[in-house]
């Protein structure tokens, strides 16, 4: 089972590298039903691995420049809050009722992946700056609605295990003096820092396989950097909406498992 771990959280840590975004979403199922991990222990431990991964891309993205800590710190405090508020109420959710929800989420994350895969200016690949939005001229105004989405964002990541990142980098881009790659950069800060506090949160509710978790981190870690690697050769746009479809199908898959078994 180690070496399963280790294979699939390199498999897992590879397709977040090659599009940018969406592999961690995979951390939970594998968990569940591959590794036979328990629903609640999974979505715990998929917090560290997202954790941890993100960690590392938001260091690359800091070493070229592409990371907005002014930015973070207003959106990261609020999602670390709610990530662990979310987190505490699993405690009165269900597993199979967290799993659920967690199919509704790959479907979201499906439908924001095939809408960017249709427009030549994905947030991923565009290197130009963003305009202003219609919220820039109200600093406080925005920075409140930051803060809550921040607070809804974080809940969901606390309650089925996702980084949210294709939820963060939009809300970042209001803040309107931004570019999108340090959009990119920044949400991946915050996700790292909001999986910890998930994480913690998850500490005194559930057992955590903790080699099992560590192997999977560690091929994960290693993974995105081989997939980012690769992102030059293989195109985005194909990556996206294959894996998009993907995503639809195992949504499918989990309602099936848990509400119809």
């Amino acid at each position: 089972m180690l070496l399963l771990a280790f294979l699939l959280g390199a498999g897992m840590g590879v397709t977040l590298g090659l599009l940018g975004a969406g592999g961690s979403i995979l951390a939970v199922p594998i968990f569940v039903y591959v590794l036979g991990v328990e629903a609640k222990s999974a979505i715990a431990m998929s917090l560290a691995v997202v954790g941890a991964t993100a960690l590392v891309g938001s260091a690359i993205h800091w070493r070229a420049g592409n990371v907005r800590f002014t930015a973070a710190l207003i959106f990261a405090p609020v999602a670390m809050v709610g990530t662990y508020l979310g987190a505490r109420l699993a405690r009165f959710t269900s597993g199979e009722t967290q799993l659920i929800l967690f199919a509704v989420v790959m479907l979201l994350a499906a439908y924001f992946m095939l809408r960017g895969s249709r427009h030549p200016q994905l947030p991923a690949e565009s290197e130009a700056p963003v305009e202003a939005g219609p919220l820039a001229g109200f600093a406080t105004g925005l920075i409140l609605l930051l803060g809550l989405e921040g607070l809804a964002v974080g809940a969901l990541t606390g309650l089925v295990g996702v980084g949210g990142g294709f939820l963060i980098v939009p809300a970042l881009l209001l803040l309107g003096d931004i570019e999108v790659r340090e959009a990119i950069g920044t949400s991946l800060l915050v996700i790292a820092l909001k999986s910890a506090a998930g994480f913690w949160g998850y500490l005194d509710q559930v057992s955590i396989a903790w080699t099992v978790m560590g192997l999977f981190t560690i091929a994960s870690v290693g993974g995105i950097l081989l997939g980012a690697r690769l992102s030059c050769w293989l195109p985005a746009s194909t990556l996206r909406r294959s894996f998009a479809g993907f995503l639809v199908v195992m949504s499918f898959f989990i309602v099936y498992m848990e509400g119809f078994r």
